[in-house]
């Protein structure tokens, strides 16, 4: 497939999907066992730089993952060291988050079948929901993989709580003290908002906090691709979130930033504790904050 012809494949798809497919949530029975699909139900997300017009994919990219495919097939190994992550549609196929150059590469090289991972994302409609049935007017908001996830060998980490299937689906582990900090925040007025530069599945994010007996209001994944391509409904949804909260605390590794009002008027607390007090010293700042509200 030439240049032109990918172009063209791309342009064809994307008119064909237009009005016509729509993000859809997959059951979990779906998102376990579905391990691949045919590479022509996979379709090009309009809202990725490389369908755009503008900018569009990079050849030097899709000949590189073409090389290592052909390689990988001449071996008899398999092409993909990890799935192309994707969003089912309606009436059929899945949608492309991730993994565009790889998808093109592989149908140069006339690969027929690929691996996927298929998550749900929240929409502008879920985000508005979430909105509409909060009663608080205060937010805190965490990055997950740079603050609530830890890997195996961290020293300080909650014991697991979830058993089959939900370890076959999500196997991240909680730093010590997210639980409590989490059990405070809801107790106290706050709606808990998670964000990930990765995608992640928001069923998965839900189950994963239930299964330590506390909630998380919104879930925010690829964040990533949205800050590379804002699109109008990823910008709708963000002052949505901004428009209905009065005080926004950010919790970071080391800092707790308040933010009040739209004027942009802040505060910092640094998080001074060893990585095995974190929870308790974030919990005693957040308690400070609030005495000092009079709430």
């Amino acid at each position: 497939m030439a240049k032109t012809q990918l172009m063209e494949y791309v342009s064809n798809d994307l008119d064909k999907q237009k009005g016509v497919s729509i993000p859809v949530h997959a059951g979990l029975l779906e998102r376990l066992f579905v391990k691949k699909a045919a590479i022509n139900k996979l379709h090009p997300n309009a809202e990725d730089e490389f369908s755009m017009d503008s900018v569009g994919p990079s050849y030097r990219i899709i000949s590189e993952y073409e090389a290592k495919f052909r390689d990988a097939l001449r071996m008899e190994r398999p092409a993909f060291d990890e799935p192309l992550t994707v969003e089912k549609l309606r009436p059929s196929g899945y949608l492309l988050l991730n993994g565009h150059h790889r998808w093109a590469a592989a149908m140069r090289c006339g690969i027929k079948k690929v691996p996927i991972k298929i998550i749900n994302c929240a929409t502008e409609s879920d985000i508005q929901k979430i909105l509409e049935k909060s009663q608080h007017d205060k937010r805190v908001t965490l990055d997950l993989d740079e603050v609530v996830f830890r890997p195996d060998d961290y020293q300080y980490l909650e014991k697991k709580s979830f058993n089959f299937p939900m370890s076959l689906r999500f196997k991240k582990r909680i730093r010590l003290g997210v639980p409590a900090l989490f059990y405070y925040l809801s107790k106290h007025g706050y709606d808990i908002w998670v964000y990930a530069a990765d995608y992640y599945s928001i069923d998965d994010i839900q189950k994963f906090f239930r299964s330590y007996s506390v909630h998380v209001d919104g879930i925010i994944t690829g964040v990533a691709k949205m800050q590379q391509n804002k699109t109008e409904s990823e910008e709708r949804m963000k002052q949505l979130i901004a428009n209905k909260y009065d005080v926004t605390v950010h919790i970071d590794n080391d800092l707790i930033l308040v933010t009040r009002g739209k004027d942009a008027d802040f505060e910092e607390h640094e998080i001074t504790a060893s990585e095995e007090e974190w929870g308790k010293k974030a919990i005693a700042i957040m308690e400070d904050i609030d005495k000092r509200a009079g709430k």
